[in-house]
């Protein structure tokens, strides 16, 4: 996984540009009505979604697997600390933050990688707090493409394998885990227009007292 996205960052640098996802500002609003102040990104990327949270006073940590992709976000000029490594090995602090922020990664993980990481992010709430993912639905068109590797799991380019949810998948993988609800979010390619819309499910949990 390292490889592949190590690669995917030298080659193709801010390769979703830097405008934030749909799905990133709707979490920064509600983060802001819930009142959070401090939250964890896994998975930052070059920071394109973290901005719109710190242009609006809520501090970010992120994780990233890719050095590329935190030098780019340097780059950028944003000014955070990202612990480099992959999310399959948290926690990197023993920090609790108010919410999480996960975008498009959950789904690149396998069974037991998405149970940990799932369980690994609940931890490191703080009572009260939230934690949002975004991820890619059986709507979506590479659903049944590649090679099969398990229920709704698919290999579909080479070392590129992901787990489709649907609503049966997300009360499986984070009932347990202070569900809140899922909705549909249809996330356009803001850098490419001429690419269809993916749709993907944008997942709300809550932490108990």
């Amino acid at each position: 996984m390292t490889e592949i996205w190590e690669s995917s960052f030298l080659e193709n640098q801010r390769m979703w540009g830097f405008e934030p996802a749909d799905s990133a500002i709707l979490a920064k609003d509600f983060f802001l009505e819930q009142g959070l102040h401090d939250i964890l990104i896994p998975g930052i990327g070059y920071g394109r979604n973290a901005k719109v949270f710190m242009d609006n006073g809520i501090h970010v940590t992120g994780i990233e697997i890719s050095r590329t992709a935190i030098e780019l976000a340097r780059q950028e000029g944003l000014d955070l600390t990202v612990y480099h490594g992959s999310v399959t090995d948290m926690p990197f602090d023993a920090k609790r933050y108010d919410g999480i922020f996960c975008y498009a990664l959950i789904h690149l993980l396998n069974h037991r990688e998405r149970e940990k990481f799932i369980r690994d992010c609940y931890s490191q709430l703080k009572p009260n707090g939230y934690m949002v993912f975004t991820t890619i639905s059986k709507k979506a068109p590479m659903f049944g493409k590649g090679k099969q590797l398990d229920t709704d799991y698919f290999e579909i380019a080479d070392g590129m394998k992901m787990f489709f949810y649907d609503a049966d998948s997300i009360r499986q993988e984070f009932g347990n885990y202070g569900l809140i609800e899922s909705t549909e979010v249809v996330e356009p390619h803001k850098h490419a227009e001429n690419k269809p819309p993916f749709t993907f499910h944008m997942i709300k949990c809550r932490k108990a007292e």
